[in-house]
């Protein structure tokens, strides 16, 4: 009686068509799992290479193990030879593996246990695109953030990022039996089967099982000629079968009633698979694009509000003007969504709102797509400005180039008489390698583009290397007035297709290349490639990359290589603070350095200021240093000394200082030696529970909280201004009573004096350089720190309408708004002259003392305005989800507020009306806020920190 093979655990399903050579490596790793018990069904789509002879030869060598089917006709896709292999496997998991890609080594073992233990009809685990043709071994993880650990779902609904972003059916497991059962086949004849197959298969699963463990490597090749069926996006077929499926995803969300998944899904389709399609416009012809916006618009018309809600700016501009097939205003539009800090269109200016374009704005729903002015494009000079540059010829003459192009100029950013210059840099993609400049002759104002001509004798200039520097990039450098503005060259509808190339002299011979062939970036760019042509220089290039690839060559990159590695470890963040630890704290310290830090770094500003400035005033012999952070320090002195952050002179600074001053904290790694005293001078009282008393910081582990704890106890001294500091900031943060300095804040001198009567210079230069009108009174907005729904910093969104302020009060008010360092805020052109963003004004006290009242909502700029005893408004329009999120407050601000409190814009309108009457009202009010809340502010604080730790004789610390 003959013996009957053993079930498989799983039956690994390998398709392939024409790839013989690389089928041996994709069976190989399954053949090489650790879970041993493992079938290969080899299905092939009817090649005609020797693919399935390859596959006849594998199923000899192992047999019982590899089993090789054919079609007999080519299906055309991916699909039908999977449903063959799913009816032939044995096993009691079937998986799918393309003939291009491979398993991670536990693959098998680790989803069939996962599946065994958790009863999973499905088991899903993290897939990685391998950049096969990548320099430095590229390797991307697919959606990481749903594999981040084990679960078990019982309903694709409980995690629709699951449902909506991994749409492979190859990183998963599936039970043979769930597959049978539910009668799941991939569709046929038709391309982009796995979004189907998937939907059907996470619809019908009664578990799923997430795994954190890597399962299946998708190979990617990006530079080859010969695209996948899914990239091939130049071909209307792709789109329409893309539609078709999503339509037949539709349909089954629609009959279990998943309405919220169908939102999801529609949201990614326009983010994410419309996009695909609408970056490949630009070069396609008019009859493609007119057929992709009659597949198009039946289909993404029938998406709910809710999902378009969802879309950027840019994007609804995209989808709108492609809906109306308006190619003029979509390229420009495309070109901003693939580049997104690009302005690509003039833009127009209608009643003070900007708009993408002057077309569509007698449609409202049009009129409000169009809408940019959230976006600050108007808020923008020349040399923050990044241009579209729309390339209009190109043309090769002999060893020059011929290039001519239109950069888009704005709401006539650059004006009609601006004086114009111009060059062209062609850039060595790789860093550190050559540049080189050619100038642009006459560039000429048309309106609303600069147009500009030039001839770059490319071919006679350019000196490439040869092989290490393949691929160079072209940027136009525009300047007008002294301010310049960088572009790239968008390629657009400009061919470049039988163009002759551009004969060149590589430094290295001509045996590395001998031309530079056109082609366009990623981005929609013209770039140059190094090329070769002829017989005889390919084979000296091929002898040249086989040298690079020798023994001498490999030890000379891989010490090369070792350097750079070594050069990236020794600037790392970890070494830095190893270095700090165990060298720099070891040097002397500095007698008379201090070192000091406002928020961060990011402003020379608030109370380390203040102290800063009245150690200048009285010429006290120490030695300031500045911190700052980004790439260029903004609103410091010019005298001043100054280091960036985390870098190794800052490092050094701080582990050498006998002071350390700041409002924030410097960073929470690095120790404090015992010889350097640290003042936190804190930066504003709290109504918003802090520290130990949030209930985000008690859930930290005990780890967590001790390592922040033993950053807290680096302060020697902690500055407070009342005792309310003492019974919350301080209990919060743990201070004990000896650290407590009850001097005020030295921020807050200023307002004390200027409440006495005294004058401050530096409040007449403001109000000059503002341009502020004599004798209109003048209102500071200064509100709380804000998110976005998410959580997310975002931009900051006006709780009122800011136009209609504008016209109610502009004749009799200039509002100065200062929003949070961290959000970004735009104004309409609208209220120009009549509301003023100060948000960039580096220290918030100098707009105190120039305001007459302020308007805030929960900000601690209360508490400091309050010491002006004029009047505060307090816009408390969301005061219940601020006071009552897991955070809390520490006294109810609706019943303490010396001002009044409005909670809706009218009611705010009708507080602001009479600040006469605000001051009288709430006199007595305010008077016993600044006593609660400010009892140590006395005007000294500055001068009493500098008495106590920088007289002559030392003092006592």
């Amino acid at each position: 009686m003959s013996s009957v093979p053993p079930e498989p655990d799983v039956s690994v399903v390998v398709i392939v068509y024409n790839d013989e050579d690389r089928l041996p490596t994709a069976v190989g790793s399954v053949l090489g799992q650790s879970l041993r018990n493992v079938e290969v069904i080899i299905a092939d789509d009817c090649s005609t290479d020797r693919s399935y002879e390859v596959a006849q030869t594998l199923a000899a060598q192992h047999p019982g193990k590899v089993r090789a089917i054919r079609l007999p006709e080519n299906s055309g896709g991916c699909g039908e030879p999977r449903n063959q292999g799913i009816k032939v496997a044995r096993g009691r998991y079937v998986m799918f593996l393309d003939s291009d890609d491979t398993l991670e080594t536990n693959a098998c073992r680790n989803m069939v246990e996962a599946a065994d233990r958790t009863g999973a009809d499905l088991v899903s685990g993290l897939c990685v695109r391998v950049h096969t043709d990548s320099r430095h071994g590229k390797r991307v993880p697919w959606y990481p953030w749903l594999y981040r650990s084990t679960r078990t779902l019982d309903s694709v609904a409980e995690l629709p990022d699951l449902f909506v972003f991994d749409t492979l059916s190859t990183n998963k497991c599936y039970r043979r039996s769930f597959l049978l059962d539910n009668e799941l086949t991939f569709p046929r004849g038709i391309h982009y089967e796995d979004l189907l197959f998937s939907a059907q298969a996470y619809l019908a699963a009664e578990r799923i099982t997430l795994i954190p463990h890597t399962v299946y490597f998708w190979n990617v090749v990006q530079k080859t000629a010969n695209k996948s069926i899914s990239n091939r996006r130049g071909e209307i077929r792709n789109f329409a079968d893309r539609v078709e499926i999503h339509r037949r995803i539709d349909a089954l969300l629609k009959e279990r009633g998943e309405d919220e998944l169908k939102l999801r899904k529609d949201i990614k389709f326009l983010k994410h698979d419309l996009v695909l399609y609408l970056r490949e416009l630009p070069f396609l012809d008019d009859d493609y694009r007119h057929r992709f916006a009659g597949l198009a618009r039946p289909y993404v018309q029938t998406f709910s509000d809710a999902a378009y809600a969802e879309l950027d700016r840019v994007h609804a501009i995209c989808a709108q003007l492609l809906l109306r097939e308006d190619w003029d205003g979509l390229m420009p539009a495309v070109d901003t969504l693939i580049n997104r800090n690009k302005i690509s269109a003039p833009l127009a200016e209608r009643d003070g709102r900007i708009y993408w374009t002057d077309r569509h704005l007698d449609d409202p729903e049009m009129r409000a797509v169009l809408d940019v002015t959230s976006l600050g494009y108007h808020a923008k000079q020349l040399h923050q400005m990044f241009l579209r540059n729309r390339l209009t010829a190109y043309t090769v003459r002999g060893a020059d180039v011929v290039l001519a192009g239109e950069v888009v100029n704005p709401l006539g950013v650059i004006a009609p008489d601006a004086k114009l210059t111009a060059e062209l840099e062609f850039r060595a993609r790789r860093r550190s390698l050559q540049t080189f400049r050619f100038p642009v002759p006459a560039p000429r104002h048309r309106g609303d583009h600069i147009a500009w001509r030039a001839e770059v004798p490319l071919g006679r200039r350019l000196r490439p290397l040869g092989i290490v520097d393949d691929v160079w990039d072209v940027r136009l450098h525009l300047t007008a007035d002294g301010k310049r503005t960088t572009s790239r060259l968008t390629v657009g509808d400009v061919t470049l297709e039988g163009v002759a190339d551009v004969p060149v002299r590589p430094r290295l011979t001509r045996l590395m290349a001998d031309r530079l062939h056109a082609e366009v970036s990623a981005k929609g760019h013209l770039a140059f490639r190094l090329a070769q042509h002829g017989q005889l220089a390919r084979a000296g290039r091929a002898a040249v990359e086989r040298n690079l690839h020798s023994r001498p060559a490999r030890a000379a990159k891989s010490a090369y290589r070792s350097l750079r590695s070594l050069r990236r470890e020794l600037n790392s963040g970890t070494r830095k603070l190893q270095v700090y630890e165990h060298l720099l704290t070891r040097l002397p310290v500095r007698k008379g350095t201090v070192v000091f830090e406002s928020h961060l770094g990011k402003q020379y500003s608030d109370s380390p200021r203040a102290i800063y400035e009245e150690l200048r005033r009285r010429g006290t012999p120490v030695t300031a240093i500045w911190s700052y952070a980004g790439d260029r320090p903004e609103g410091f002195p010019e005298d001043v000394q100054l280091v960036r952050r985390w870098s190794w002179s800052y490092l050094r600074a701080l582990a050498q200082a006998e002071f350390w001053i700041d409002n924030q904290g410097f960073p929470l790694r690095l120790s404090k030696r015992p010889e350097t005293t640290y003042i936190q001078t804190w930066h504003g009282s709290a109504l918003k529970r802090m520290g130990f008393d949030e209930p985000g910081t008690r859930m930290l582990s005990e780890a967590e909280q001790r390592t922040y704890q033993r950053a807290l106890d680096r302060f020697d001294h902690f500055v407070v201004r009342s005792e309310h500091d003492v019974r919350t900031l301080a209990r919060a943060y743990r201070i004990p009573e000896d650290k407590l300095l009850r001097t005020g804040y030295p921020r807050n001198d200023a307002l004390v004096r200027a409440a006495q009567g005294t004058d401050d210079p530096e409040v007449r230069r403001l109000a000059e350089r503002l341009g502020l009108e004599p004798g209109r009174q003048v209102l500071l907005y200064a509100p709380t720190f804000r998110t976005g729904r998410d959580g997310r910093v975002s931009d900051f969104v006006f709780p009122f309408d800011i136009e209609e302020f504008a016209e109610r009060f502009g004749d009799r008010y200039t509002l100065l708004v200062r929003a949070h360092y961290l959000n970004r805020l735009t104004l309409p052109p609208s209220v120009a002259g009549r509301v003023l963003d100060v948000s960039r004004e580096p220290d918030i006290t100098p707009l105190m003392l120039l305001a007459d009242a302020l308007i805030t909502d929960y900000s601690s700029v209360m508490f400091d305005y309050a010491l002006l005893h004029r009047p505060i408004v307090f816009f408390a329009h969301d005061w219940e989800d601020y006071a009552q999120d897991s955070r809390g407050t520490y006294f109810d601000l609706l019943a303490e507020a010396p001002g009044p409190v409005p909670r809706t814009p009218e009611e705010f309108y009708a507080a602001v009306e009479d600040l006469g009457a605000l001051r009288t009202t709430y006199e007595a009010r305010l008077k016993e806020f600044v006593d609660k809340y400010g009892e140590y502010d006395r005007g000294d604080a500055a001068a009493r920190i500098v008495d106590r730790f920088f007289s002559a004789a030392g003092g006592a610390r």
